[in-house]
């Protein structure tokens, strides 16, 4: 006689939608995702998942929620003894590829198209969140080296925008190795970090001082 299926709890079934969901989206967007997959997947009726998150919409938020508070998570703990801004720029770039490595569903859906109806947790938002942490690093750095800290926000954007392009492309190559990328991502980086000039000038506004003088 064969055994009876063990009943899973709601904290469990509510588990076990969020999995399923986070993998469908990364596989089929929001709009390609529906109700009726994730039931079936879960072996439950489409009530269920109302039930637990109010449709599809509400399961895709808990999803993006939880990786946007993972992916921040994780580098902001590798930020948490990068002092010098080539470790700022390495730690922040390998967290990043251990985090699509390791979470590559999750990355996924950060990174396709959101709702319509602008829900928040967008990978831009999560870009944005950390650059506001490299920020505040960039800013003590740049006051220690006599350059205007009020830019360190520009500066923050820029560095971590290259890496999350960087991370895109990765996602899909997934070569060369992610230590050899992020070597890269420091090399660009960092050859024109130590090089600051302290009041940078376009060289359309040097050839117009000149024209005038």
């Amino acid at each position: 006689m064969a055994s009876k299926r063990t009943r899973m709890t709601g904290i469990e079934r509510r588990e076990q939608l969020i999995q399923i969901g986070r993998s469908v989206f990364a596989e089929k967007g929001f709009d390609g995702a529906t109700v009726e997959e994730f039931a079936s997947k879960a072996g439950v009726t489409k009530p269920v998942v109302y039930e637990h998150f109010g449709g599809k919409e509400g399961l895709y938020a808990v999803v993006v929620d939880r990786e946007v508070q993972r992916l921040v998570s994780t580098i902001s703990a590798s930020l948490q003894s990068a002092e010098h801004p080539r470790r700022i720029v390495e730690n922040t770039a390998l967290a990043l590829l251990d985090y699509i490595d390791n979470h590559t569903d999750g990355f996924r859906v950060l990174v396709r198209d959101a709702p319509q109806d602008g829900s928040k947790g967008y990978y831009s938002s999560v870009i944005g969140d950390v650059a506001k942490q490299v920020e505040h690093l960039l800013a003590a750095r740049f006051k220690a080296a006599n350059l205007d800290a009020k830019s360190a926000p520009i500066y923050a954007q820029m560095l971590v925008g290259l890496i999350a392009q960087v991370g895109q492309w990765w996602l899909e190559e997934r070569s060369p190795a992610k230590e050899i990328v992020a070597a890269h991502v420091v090399n660009l980086t960092w050859l024109g970090l130590r090089n600051l000039h302290p009041r940078p000038e376009l060289l359309s506004e040097k050839d117009s001082k000149k024209s005038r003088s």
